[in-house]
């Protein structure tokens, strides 16, 4: 290759400079993600202090909860992810000092931190954390954070105390499944479990893919030059299952997930095995009636907007349909043809029409940054039931089992704003009672400090109709 060798000497000299700049600019990232660091990890320290000079039966979980709900609301993020970085950070700076100098020095940075911290995490002895740090920061001066990983892996093996079936004992206890929402209509899964476990789903899911993509070819071989059986339709769905290895083992995983029987763990009465999956869809009615070519906005030709999973992505109009003629019963959520604002929701079947209207209008839990789906939330009165709380729309909403607690056994406060004059009606319908319920459906929260933030439920999933003139 030799494009750069054409470029001019102020080119070149441009180049570097550039190169520098950049160089300078990462190393003022590393020094102010330190000072983040540090801020982070003593909030987390006053909670503490609070919790501790109080004699907190909780040991400051509440407290650390509250702060992390504070700063979470301030800089727009969730209080889950705040009180993550607070445990990562006091982490960090308590047991990992020179790592976090290092950091704050510009030499490394918050990657190389991670990296660093992760692979000593199970180091107890303050000398042997200390002198696994020093020699893991001179690899990480020269290292990228990928090639980091393994070196110091491999130092910090040289400073256990615990053997590795000790260790992995302990790492077992941290198994889990998660769920990441990614662009056009997709999801990820991931699972965090022991290696052996992981590889063999993996080596399985491989192998059946294999099988599949070699049972196809000999199919599709046996069928060249012969008449295709109209009563097998086999040969040619065989024929034209084109899907690679990685497509096949997904569709095997999506498949022994969602029909497979859980033999290892089920109940003698089999109550795993009746589970079915359950999600929650909305799709505007003009997006199920339309067309399949889809309109310039990912809906439909119509204009609408596309189907919604749980109120996170949205998914295709062909899964919408296939959804729609499975379920069993729809919620209708009508809404105002201008402003889209929620007017009522019911359905044919008999249920409560007030839990069907708030789950509509939240969609997610109601604190500020949180995006619990609503079925996975409690329905909570704001004016507590045993002090005079009416159970209505003007005094529900759905919080979080983490958020409903801190709101019980913290300083922070809500209440439901006020309905101004232009706000819009809404009527329902049920056992046998109208009721009239008018109300912004905006939440006011007050922080232990004296700060408000407005949380306001999410617009509605609709279509809205605007005046062409």
């Amino acid at each position: 290759m030799t494009e750069l060798l054409d470029a001019t000497d102020s080119q070149t000299a441009m180049i570097a400079d550039l190169v520098g700049s950049v160089r300078a600019v990462e190393e003022t990232i590393a020094r102010l993600s330190a000072v983040r660091d540090g801020m982070l990890a003593v909030a987390a320290r006053v909670a503490v202090d609070i919790a501790r000079q109080a004699a907190h039966p909780d040991h400051g979980d509440m407290a650390l909860r509250a702060v992390a709900a504070e700063i979470g609301a301030a800089v727009r993020a969730s209080d889950r992810t705040i009180e993550r970085r607070m445990d990562e950070a006091s982490w960090a700076v308590e047991r990992f000092a020179e790592v976090w100098a290092a950091q704050g020095a510009g030499r490394i940075s918050a990657a190389h931190v991670r990296v660093i911290v992760d692979a000593g995490a199970h180091l107890d002895d303050p000398a042997d954390r200390a002198r696994y740090a020093a020699r893991a920061v001179e690899a990480a001066v020269v290292e990228s954070p990928n090639r980091l990983r393994r070196v110091a892996r491999r130092i910090a093996e040289q400073y256990q105390a615990r053997t590795v079936t000790e260790r992995h004992r302990d790492a077992r206890e941290l198994r889990r499944v998660w769920v990441k929402d990614l662009d056009d209509g997709m999801a990820e899964l991931g699972m965090l479990g022991p290696a052996v476990l992981v590889h063999g789903i993996h080596d399985r899911l491989t192998r059946m893919a294999r099988t599949i993509t070699v049972e196809n070819g000999r199919a599709r071989k046996a069928a060249k030059g012969t008449a295709p059986d109209i009563d097998s339709p086999t040969d040619t769905d065989r024929d034209s299952d084109t899907r690679t290895t990685d497509q096949l083992r997904a569709d095997l995983l999506a498949d022994i997930a969602l029909t497979g029987a859980p033999t290892g763990h089920d109940t003698e009465a089999g109550l795993l095995g009746e589970i079915r999956a359950r999600v929650e869809v909305t799709v505007p009615v003009f997006t199920l009636m339309d067309d399949d070519n889809g309109g310039h906005n990912g809906g439909s030709a119509s204009g609408a907007p596309p189907a919604e999973l749980d109120g996170r992505s949205p998914i295709d109009t062909r899964t919408a349909r296939l959804l729609a003629g499975d379920a069993t019963g729809w919620e209708r959520v009508l809404t105002h043809p201008i402003t889209g604002a929620l007017l009522a929701v019911d359905r044919y079947r008999p249920s409560d029409q007030l839990t069907r209207h708030l789950r509509a209008r939240d969609q997610r839990c109601r604190f500020p940054g949180c995006n619990i789906a609503a079925r996975r939330c409690d329905i909570e009165h704001t004016h507590a039931a045993s002090d005079g709380g009416e159970t209505c729309a003007t005094n529900l909403a759905h919080l979080c089992r983490r958020h409903h607690t801190l709101k019980h056994h913290s300083l922070w406060r809500v209440q439901h704003r006020r309905p101004r004059e232009d706000d819009v009606g809404l009527h329902l319908v049920g056992g046998g009672a109208d009721q009239t319920i008018r109300t912004t459906g905006d939440l006011v929260w007050t922080s232990p400090t004296g700060t408000t933030y407005i949380d306001r439920p999410p617009e509605q999933n609709t279509v809205r109709f605007t005046d062409s003139r």
